[in-house]
C-alpha cells in the first residue's frame, strides 16, 4: 500500500466516530478525497459527499457508513461508577477489561470496564456481562468527582483500541465496521483523478452517518441526491471461524475476495455487471444470499426515490462489533478493484429496469 494510502486508514480508523458523532472522522475522510473530487457537500447531520461531474444529470453513488458503534452515559452512581446505554449494536460481553475514552466538554477522560476476579466468579451462577452489571472505573469515590471531570449523562464513550496489521494479512481493530468501507470508496476517486479517467456521469462517493442504528444517513442523503444507481460497501460475516452454521449463515472466507450479495433490494442487473467485471478482471469473489433486507445501507438506496438500481459490495469481516474485527488486505484490495472496474463500465442514461 502506498505511503499517503496507509497514513490516511491509519488516522481515519484511530480517530473515534461514534454514532451521531461523526464529524471528526469525516473531517479526516474529506481532507484526503478533496484533491481527487470537483466539489463537495455534507448535510445537516454529517454525512459527508465527494462530487465528480456534479452538473451532470445521471448520477451514480458509491458508498459507505462511517459511524462506529459505542456508549452513551446513562447514570453515574452515588459511589463513583458510571452505568451505560448502547448506541448502535454494542456488546456488553466483551466489554469487561477493555479501556475506554469518555468523550466530555473538557477533552477525553479515561476509564476501564470493571469485572470482578474469576476467584470470586466461579461459582455455579457465576455472573454473564449484561448491560445491567457492567460500569465503568473512572478511579473515582463518589459522583462528585465524576461530574468534575466533565462527565455527565449522554457524554459518549468509546474503545480506544487502535489498527494493527496480524500476520502481515490481515488489518485488525475497532471500526473496521465500516470505516474500511470509507476508506475503499476514497482510494476510488483517488485512482480515478490519478488515471486521468473522464466519467460521462456524475459519480458521489458517500461517506454516510449513523448507519449502526437503522440507515438513518442514508435514507437522507439517498432523497437529497435522488440517484439513478447506488453501489454500496459493507462488511459481512466471515463464517469460518467456530460457533458459526455455514448452513445457515453462507460459507464466506476473509481473503477469498469481495462478496456479492443476492436479495430483494439488489437489482439483478446492476449486480450482472459486477460479476461481469469481476470475471473480466478475473477478481476473486464469492456470493451471499438475504431473504429479506440486506442490513446494509443499500436498502435505504434501493427503495428511496421511487426505487433505485443498487447492489452491495461487501468484505468478509471476522469478529463483528469487537475491538479486534479483522479484514483481509486482499479484500481490500480486490474490493478497491472491482468497484474501479465497474464504474468505468457504466455510462450515462443506462437503463437497468427489468421489463422495458
Amino acid at each position: 500500500m502506498r505511503q499517503e494510502s496507509n497514513e490516511f486508514l491509519k488516522s481515519y480508523i484511530n480517530n473515534p466516530a461514534p454514532t451521531g458523532f461523526e464529524s471528526s472522522g469525516q473531517e479526516i475522510w474529506l481532507s484526503y478525497i478533496k484533491p481527487f473530487v470537483h466539489t463537495y457537500f455534507t448535510d445537516n447531520y454529517g454525512t459527508a459527499v465527494g462530487v465528480i461531474n456534479p452538473d451532470a444529470p445521471y448520477k451514480v453513488v458509491i458508498e459507505a457508513h462511517a459511524d462506529e458503534i459505542s456508549w452513551f452515559v446513562n447514570f453515574i452512581g452515588e459511589d463513583g461508577f458510571v452505568y451505560l446505554k448502547k448506541n448502535g449494536g454494542s456488546d456488553p460481553q466483551i466489554a469487561p477489561s477493555k479501556r475506554v475514552n469518555i468523550h466530555t466538554p473538557k477533552g477525553i477522560v479515561k476509564a476501564v470496564f470493571g469485572w470482578p476476579a474469576i476467584h470470586v466468579r466461579e461459582t455455579e451462577k457465576e455472573p454473564i456481562p449484561t448491560m445491567k452489571n457492567i460500569c465503568l472505573d473512572l478511579g473515582c469515590f463518589k459522583k462528585a468527582e465524576v461530574e468534575e471531570l466533565g462527565v455527565h449523562v449522554g457524554c459518549v464513550v468509546t474503545f480506544e483500541d487502535e489498527l494493527a496489521i496480524l500476520n502481515n494479512r490481515y488489518f485488525v481493530g475497532r471500526a473496521l465496521d465500516n470505516k474500511i468501507g470509507g476508506f475503499i470508496i476514497a482510494e476510488v476517486a483517488r485512482m480515478l483523478f490519478e488515471n486521468n479517467i473522464k466519467l460521462d456521469f456524475g459519480l458521489y462517493i458517500v461517506n454516510a452517518v449513523q448507519e449502526e442504528i437503522g440507515l438513518k444517513g442514508a435514507e437522507m442523503i439517498a432523497e437529497n441526491i435522488k440517484p439513478n444507481v447506488a453501489i454500496c460497501v459493507d462488511v459481512t460475516h466471515d463464517t469460518q471461524s467456530p460457533f458459526y452454521d455455514k448452513k445457515s449463515q453462507g460459507d464466506l472466507a476473509a481473503g477469498k475476495g469481495p462478496v456479492l450479495t443476492y436479495g430483494p433490494a439488489v437489482h439483478n442487473n446492476l449486480i450482472k455487471v459486477l460479476i461481469n467485471v469481476a470475471e473480466e478482471q478475473t477478481i476473486p469473489f464469492q456470493r451471499a444470499a438475504v431473504s429479506r433486507s440486506t442490513g446494509t445501507d443499500t436498502d435505504s438506496f434501493a427503495y428511496s426515490n421511487a426505487g433505485v438500481p443498487s447492489a452491495l459490495i461487501s468484505l468478509a469481516l471476522k469478529y463483528m462489533h469487537t475491538t479486534v474485527e479483522m479484514v483481509h488486505q486482499d479484500d481490500v484490495d480486490n474490493t478497491i478493484k472491482l468497484f474501479y472496474n465497474t464504474l468505468l463500465k457504466l455510462y450515462n442514461g443506462q437503463d437497468f429496469k427489468y421489463i422495458k
